[in-house]
């Protein structure tokens, strides 16, 4: 998807009905961890930026610095979104908001583990988990748990940035929902949508409910590694 180049109306509005200025999120991940490196469930655990998940973190700060109108940066409170989002408040000026509903999945007893792992110890579960976004892992968060809790964190954004362009440093998962949301997708979208780490997604919400997605997934900013 093409980025939207800055100050111009979107084009969606026109003939979508969608009327007034829309909320603009730049939906950006974290950048690289160890836990991603070595691709295990990473949730409510707290590990650093590597050396390259930082220079992660600083390409795409320089990349949003170059957008007019970035009134705030919003961060999931745990320490690879906090470095993130603090590189990025830096390079663009605009005030750092700490905001728990932005928190990753909880993933309980299967945190740190990889997938392999958290099959083996949990075998039906594990299954079940992967067929139902009602279904929990041990002592976790269901990914209904995450929607629910997240579709609640936007409407509250949306409300108090009408018409601003915001970021928002997130996790997988919540990101995710965001842009199933907007696209009114179903449960399969989570398992259909691939998100790279420092990726850049922009989503603009309508006080009316309505959305356009303008980019999905773009690490056209990263440093070679």
């Amino acid at each position: 998807m093409t980025e939207p180049a800055p100050g111009v109306p979107p084009a969606s509005a026109s003939w979508t009905g969608q009327v007034g200025a829309p909320s603009r999120l730049l939906l950006l991940r974290h950048g690289q961890t160890d836990l991603s490196v070595q691709r295990r469930y990473s949730g409510h655990g707290d590990p650093e930026l590597t050396e390259l998940g930082s220079r992660q973190a600083a390409a795409a700060a320089a990349r949003l610095a170059a957008l007019p109108g970035i009134v705030a940066v919003l961060s999931s409170p745990l320490l690879r979104a906090r470095q993130t989002a603090g590189a990025v408040a830096e390079a663009t000026g605009a005030p750092l908001v700490v905001r728990d509903g932005l928190v990753e999945t909880d993933f309980g007893a299967w945190e740190g583990l990889t997938f392999a792992e958290a099959r083996d110890r949990d075998p039906e579960l594990h299954a079940a988990w992967l067929g139902s976004e009602h279904v929990a892992p041990p002592g976790g968060e269901s990914f209904g748990a995450v929607g629910r809790r997240i579709a609640a964190e936007r409407a509250a954004v949306v409300e108090e940035f009408p018409g601003a362009t915001v970021v928002l440093v997130s996790h997988v998962t919540p990101i995710k929902m965001l842009l199933r949301d907007a696209l009114q997708g179903g449960p399969s979208i989570l398992y259909r949508l691939h998100l790279d780490l420092a990726a850049l997604s922009i989503v603009d919400f309508y006080s009316d409910g309505g959305a356009s997605v303008r980019l999905v997934n773009d690490t056209s900013h990263h440093p070679a590694a």
